[in-house]
């Protein structure tokens, strides 16, 4: 089954939320805290807006999940996942590590995603079965086998920094060749194209990993929570890998 013309569906909204993005940004636009004590603009709300008039526009009997707008029609075959400005707080201060982030589920299976990092002026896409691109080239991951030749990327540690899997990380941090944390979504588009072999990450939503889930998966990673269970609605965590290291790095992380 060919899932382009999703795909083809979802670009034109990571057009229609860039433009909105690009409007606000630098504009010192008004920040308001929600419950769960994250940051929301205007800039999140419209993003969000022009996103779901797009992608309702062309499927109106899909279902659609914002990070904002919450869920519309949620049992539906087809689930819109999006976050419209993953990394409000970067946004906010006006550094470019943030991005938009749209991903496609069929009963409970991703199979189409873009990210849109628009001030790196980096667009990554993929659909199940037909490849990931950067900017139009093909994706595809690092081909390293030695685990201290690699390089790990972190991000959003708290859980893991309040349980005993806390020492297990530092074990693998002593393995590997490099330790960054190039956060959000910027170090999945470096996993996708080669450049780092290895992510953990803790105290994630779906809406920020669905569509890189799909484009890592599609350039060649095996993508998992931190116990080794599927990407679902659920999921909280992240071990995105190659998968020439992926039993020893799982092997130490949980050990």
């Amino acid at each position: 089954m060919s899932y382009q013309a999703f795909l083809d569906v979802a670009l034109q909204a990571a057009d229609a939320g860039e433009k909105v993005v690009r409007h606000y940004y630098d504009r010192n636009v008004e920040v308001e805290i929600k419950e769960d004590r994250t940051p929301v603009t205007i800039a999140d709300v419209e993003t969000e807006k022009a996103i779901k008039d797009v992608i309702l526009g062309a499927f109106p009997d899909h279902g659609f999940y914002g990070e904002e707008t919450g869920k519309t029609n949620a049992d539906a075959e087809y689930l819109w996942l999006i976050d419209p400005i993953d990394g409000t707080k970067s946004f906010v201060r006006q550094y470019p590590f943030f991005s938009t982030q749209i991903a496609l589920m069929h009963k409970g299976e991703l199979i189409v995603g873009v990210s849109n990092g628009m001030m790196f002026n980096e667009r990554a896409w993929a659909a199940k079965g037909e490849g990931a691109f950067l900017n139009g080239k093909p994706l595809k991951i690092s081909e390293i086998t030695e685990l201290d030749l690699s390089s790990l990327s972190t991000g959003n540690l708290p859980t893991i920094a309040a349980t005993p899997q806390w020492k297990n990380l530092g074990d693998l941090i002593t393995k590997v060749h490099r330790i960054r944390g190039y956060g959000d979504f910027y170090h999945y588009h470096l996993l996708a194209s080669g450049k780092i072999e290895i992510i953990v990450e803790s105290d994630l939503n779906i809406l920020d990993i669905a569509a890189l889930t799909v484009i890592n998966r599609e350039a060649g990673a095996i993508v998992t929570d931190l116990q080794g269970k599927d990407i679902d609605l659920d999921t909280s965590s992240m071990l995105a890998c190659v998968p020439a290291l992926r039993e020893e790095v799982e092997s130490i992380l949980n050990q």
